[in-house]
């Protein structure tokens, strides 16, 4: 594990861990919280839910990310937790690591990073400047969550990371403005947004000078956006979840 990759063996795995799996080639990631035994809880829509958006019809990112739920057939459960069952996979869920990473990769993301470390990552979803809570705090929420829900899923507002983080943290973003804590999101929104600085800047600028200088703005947004550093971020317990309006969409 290190700046350019954050995966890891089974073997290094420790209850309260934050892990994700890459899905759909590297579009996105699924984040849970490993929890022990070979369990893993994790938060998901569901396939077939079409709720990711809150449209409540389908749409093409519920097509692009219905990979939180295990992706195995469904008419084989599997012998570890049943978690392939259609029953068992929408909302806050535990399934074993195997159905967990549906194929994919281990990783571990990481907290109390340096602005330095969190900028080497290309991308967001895999670590925060947020420090991590001790373990069994992180457990509990986890637990509690698995029993409680962790409210509405949306791809954008309130998805798998943010639950993931949150178990980590207690943080949740109580800003209506900019989404949920995602690091992925945030990754995707500054990656939009300096895309189009650049399309209006006038033709006759540097060309390379408009690439710096959304660079720079690409770095600043996932900064700015990180819930270990935004601002609308509050410390929440866990038994207030189900009270909070934010969970409504």
């Amino acid at each position: 594990m290190g700046v350019i990759s954050n995966k890891i063996d089974r073997k290094q795995l420790k209850p309260g861990d934050h892990i994700y799996s890459w899905r759909q080639a590297y579009l996105y990631a699924h984040h849970g919280i490993y929890v022990g035994e070979g369990t893993v809880i994790h938060f998901t829509a569901g396939r077939g839910t079409q709720t990711g958006t809150g449209t409540g019809t389908p749409t093409i990112v519920d097509k692009l990310f219905t990979s939180s739920a295990p992706s195995f057939d469904t008419d084989i459960p599997c012998p570890g937790c049943g978690a392939c069952n259609q029953t068992m996979t929408d909302g806050v869920i535990s399934s074993c690591l195997d159905c967990f990473l549906s194929g994919g990769e281990l990783h571990l993301f990481e907290y109390g990073v340096s602005k330095v470390h969190f900028l080497a990552q290309a991308r967001g979803g895999t670590c925060t400047l947020a420090s991590s809570d001790p373990t069994e705090e992180v457990l509990y929420r986890a637990f509690y969550l698995r029993k409680k829900g962790f409210g509405a899923y949306h791809y954008f507002k309130n998805n798998c990371e943010d639950f993931a983080v949150y178990c980590k943290t207690g943080l949740l973003v109580t800003s209506s403005v900019g989404g949920g804590g995602s690091g992925q999101v945030a990754s995707y929104a500054a990656a939009v947004n300096s895309i189009a600085s650049i399309s209006l800047r006038v033709v006759n600028k540097s060309f390379y000078g408009m690439v710096l200088v959304s660079c720079g703005m690409y770095c600043y947004r996932r900064v700015v956006s990180d819930i270990g550093f935004r601002s609308g971020v509050t410390k929440v317990p866990v038994e207030k979840i189900a009270e909070m309006a934010r969970w409504e969409y």
